[in-house]
């Protein structure tokens, strides 16, 4: 293949919005292979959506393998594949995996097990040595090939390197996504990529569910059914300002995975401080315009190994590469003190223009779309122009030969043209004669008879056999030219796909961080500072969420110390904004974990390891358990898990159950913590349990810190200033919250009544019981009315008098 004149590099015609939909929505499956050994854990997984692999060096583990099962819930594979000789706690953890997924809303995935043998260190060695991978280029030898992917495997991990062969053993034995290829071609493996958890903040689905990170609605579209499911309100939902699919990917990792390592948040940081300041919006607006045009580049360089490549995987593959090239330049003109920026400009390689170029001097996107097949553009290759250019001199030559043919016919013949017909080549065509009935009619000396069609006859003449002769199948040799050209340019490119990876890597990480300054903009979001103190200091904090749906949102401060006021106590009437301040305190954390800005005017985040909380309970039914029984886990997972670095957060624990039992269960975990002194985590409870303090449950200690948010009573009407203040809380105010919910006033005034007299001591008498004289009455007025019936007369009816006064009556007296 040659190209021997430049062409100009302009963009391909657009993609159909249906095109691009379709090529979208490719289905997505992770296979992962895990192996454990002496307290050390191996993970890798293959995901059909990037067609790469992934693999998680060698990281201890514990017998309860918590890591591994952090793993599977952010994954959900569909396969898990491990060696048949396994430890029995893996083996049980397994056993337990697929009997529970159901019931905490992960799909089940199959285990699959293989002999211990598939799993071995040389055999996997060799599994990986001898594999034939797209992206290593051809011409290497069998020792450059080794040298090249121990700079991305590493090898000196052996458990991994098993886990690595156990998993290309499945992937060829279950040809996953070339079920229906031919068997030569094997399972497309585009990149190898490390993962790590290391740094990750604990969170379990309970804290993002009450914290709604994630919230999936019912979709109202008929044509979405097949998925069903849409993101609702939620705090990914609100940052997610992506331009590109590979954007709204990372933002959803980078949500479920908090990390703890400042150097990479504030690495986040940086870039987001740059895209805020005003001198930088015409960069923020360009680098966005060519984020657009990023494209599913894994899905393309998975069709190419497959030799499926479409027409708009070639346009797509060029707007990819030539916005890819736009956005190194533009990082190369800013600052390189920034990581990010530094890094782009290095990786985004001239590999890009090579492909770019490439693509736009061979691939006729013009001529492809009007033939609806891959064709190249002239002077690529001297064979395809030639033939070309006899087709396209096809009409008027053939016209020539039908005039000279039809001199040699019988007179009584009009006209005749001389026509091509792929694969079967030059014919002769005359209109059906009158007289023309039978076969046998058909007959012309000197001409062989083809076939009838449409009143038109088709025969093969001398002159069209030497046509054959010479000019050939031309349509079809063109296009086996062409997709030769094809094939070789697929080669070319896909040997160049380390760079593309690059591409969406950063490209996704640029993609998250402008969205993040997008939000932070609009929002006066500001930078949080992290210390290694532990403790919060935030001002003026805001609800991200409910920010954006109130008309009026009133900021409050948090203020966590490091001795003291770890365990705030907040109290409060109902509705005032207790939980509201719980999520608040919950959501900002969680966004500077994620290298957010935050909404807050100032927020100082102290180191966190994990983030607890007991808020809202779960539905009940499908697993099995009580609601308190759930509100007692979700407890027990703080009390036994966190740390002095953890955030836990306690909404109303206690109220599903006897009152005295509530109140002490919670007087009891909270002196458990105290206890801890300044090792005890940073804790949030809201509680309308006030005989907690007014029966001093809990020790005076600096520990202890008393908050309510503050209302005022104006008459019978409750005004809520939803300010946070030092103090607590005595009122439930529980009849004023009934009358703004719309209860009936007699049934509120009652409540008041019973809530005094249960308060003062008093007995409790029933509304509806009648006085000593009003029975009295009844009995009098029913003996008189019996008094005065004839018992001789026969028209009296005795049942009826019973049913109609004596026993109504008795029924009101008794």
């Amino acid at each position: 293949m040659s190209a021997t004149s430049a062409t100009s590099c302009a963009l391909p015609p657009p993609l159909g919005p249906e095109q691009e939909e379709q090529d979208e929505q490719e289905g997505s499956e992770i296979h992962m292979s895990v192996l454990w050994y002496a307290g050390q854990l191996a993970i890798t997984y293959y995901d059909t959506e990037d067609c790469s692999v992934y693999f998680m060096p060698e990281i201890p583990d514990n017998e309860d393998l918590k890591l591994l099962q952090k793993v599977i819930g952010e994954l959900n594979p569909q396969c898990i594949v491990t060696s048949a000789k396994q430890d029995q706690n893996i083996a049980k953890f397994l056993t337990n995996l697929t009997a529970t997924a159901g019931d905490k809303n992960i799909g089940k995935p199959e285990i699959v097990l293989f002999p211990n043998i598939d799993f071995g260190l040389e055999v996997s060695k060799q599994r990986i040595l001898s594999r034939e991978f797209p992206f290593i280029p051809s011409h290497m030898t069998a020792t450059e090939k080794i040298l090249y992917l121990s700079s991305v495997i590493p090898f000196e991990s052996p458990l991994m390197i098993r886990a690595l062969g156990g998993l290309l053993k499945f992937l060829d034995r279950r040809r996953v996504g070339v079920e229906l290829e031919d068997s030569s071609i094997a399972v497309p493996i585009l990149a190898f990529k490390k993962f790590v958890l290391s740094d990750t903040v604990n969170m379990d689905q309970d804290t993002y569910c009450v914290l709604q990170i994630f919230k999936s609605d019912m979709h109202p579209s008929v044509y979405k059914l097949s998925s069903g499911l849409k993101e609702g309100f939620s705090l990914y939902g609100i940052l997610n300002r992506c331009r590109c699919k590979w954007g709204e990917k990372l933002l959803r990792l980078w949500l479920t995975r908090p990390t703890r390592n400042l150097t990479e948040l504030n690495k986040r940081l940086d870039v987001i401080n740059f895209f805020l300041l005003a001198q930088n919006h015409e960069t923020v607006r360009t680098l966005q315009n060519c984020l657009k045009n990023i494209k599913n580049v894994p899905l393309i360089l998975k069709r190419m190994t497959l030799s499926n490549t479409k027409l708009s995987d070639w346009q797509a593959l060029y707007k990819t590469a030539y916005n890819a090239v736009c956005l190194r330049d533009t990082c190369r003109s800013l600052p390189n003190t920034i990581e990010l920026f530094q890094t782009i400009s290095r990786v985004f390689t001239d590999d890009l223009h090579y492909i770019a170029n490439l693509i736009s001097k061979v691939v006729d996107f013009e001529g492809s779309l009007s033939e609806n097949r891959f064709t190249v553009r002239p002077n690529v290759d001297a064979t395809v122009d030639e033939k070309k250019r006899k087709l396209m001199g096809l009409p008027d030559f053939l016209t020539e030969v039908a005039r000279k043919e039809l001199e040699t016919l019988d007179s009584q013949i009009p006209a005749c043209s001389v026509i091509y017909i792929p694969l079967l080549g030059f014919l002769l065509s005359i209109e059906r004669l009158p007289n023309m009935v039978d076969k046998t009619d058909f007959e012309i000396e000197g001409l062989d008879f083809m076939f009838l069609s449409e009143d038109k006859l088709y025969y093969r003449s001398a002159q069209t056999k030497e046509l054959d002769n010479l000019l050939g199948d031309l349509q079809s040799e063109i296009r086996d030219q062409e997709t030769l050209i094809m094939h070789q340019l697929q080669t070319r490119i896909l040997e160049k796909s380390e760079v593309l990876n690059s591409v969406i890597e950063y490209t996704a990480h640029l993609d998250v961080l402008l969205a993040f300054a997008a939000m932070a903009r609009e929002n006066a979001y500001c930078r949080p500072r992290f210390t290694h103190r532990h403790g919060f200091h935030i001002k003026d904090g805001r609800h991200p969420l409910m920010e954006l749906c109130a008309k009026t949102f009133v900021a409050n401060p948090v203020d966590s110390g490091d001795a003291t006021g770890r365990i705030k106590i907040i109290t409060g009437p109902n509705s005032s904004g207790k939980s509201v301040y719980l999520k608040q305190v919950g959501l900002i954390v969680f966004m500077a974990l994620i290298g957010s800005y935050v909404p807050a005017a100032e927020a100082e985040i102290g180191v966190v390891d994990g983030i607890y909380t007991r808020i809202h309970s779960r539905e009940s039914v499908s697993v099995g358990l009580s609601t308190f029984m759930i509100d007692l886990n979700q407890v027990a997972k703080a009390v036994n898990n966190a740390t002095e670095r953890s955030l836990v957060l306690i909404d109303e624990f206690g109220k599903g159950t006897n009152t005295l039992d509530g109140l002490s269960l919670l007087a009891a975990v909270l002196r458990y913590w105290i206890r801890q002194g300044t090792q005890c985590p940073q804790v949030f409870v809201s509680t309308n349990f006030h005989s907690l303090m007014q029966l001093e449950l809990l020790p005076d200690t600096p520990l202890l810190e008393y908050l309510t948010l503050e209302t005022h009573q104006d008459g019978e009407e409750l005004i809520f200033f939803y300010q946070i203040k030092q103090g607590m809380s005595t009122i439930s105010q529980a009849a004023n919250i009934a009358t703004i919910a719309g209860m009936p006033a007699k049934i509120i005034e009652r409540g008041v009544e019973v809530s005094e007299l249960i308060r003062t001591g008093k007995p409790i008498k029933c509304l509806d019981d009648p006085s000593k004289a009003d029975r009295m009455e009844k009995c009098k007025s029913v003996v008189e009315k019996f008094l005065c019936i004839d018992l001789d007369d026969p028209q009296v009816d005795l049942e009826e008098f019973m049913s109609k006064e004596v026993l109504p009556s008795a029924a009101s007296v008794l």
